[in-house]
């Protein structure tokens, strides 16, 4: 599923035009992309949590010469099912 097709999905069950259902929609992820951003972590009961890994430093080696590099430490975001979403997908 496409974020366009999440879009007509949440317009056809609340019965409202697509273009409003499409401002619902990028407001829900800028907001959890600014909350992600700020440090704060994003917690949705029954569907999961998402959050933030910090990575170490870590030598690695360039694909194309075989040489080994240095890859900085870095953030990257995550995503942690919740029991529910677990459940429905092992189900289905």
């Amino acid at each position: 599923m496409r974020k366009q097709d999440l879009i007509k999905e949440v317009a056809r069950r609340t019965k409202q035009p697509e273009s409003l259902s499409g401002e619902f929609v990028n407001a829900t992820f800028d907001t959890i992309v600014e909350s992600l951003s700020g440090g704060e972590d994003v917690t949705i009961t029954g569907f999961g949590t998402f959050g933030i890994t910090e990575r170490a430093a870590r030598e690695g080696r360039n694909p194309q010469t075989g040489e080994p590099m240095q890859i900085p430490a870095g953030k990257t975001p995550r995503f942690r099912p919740g029991t529910q979403l677990k459940r429905a997908v092992s189900e289905s």
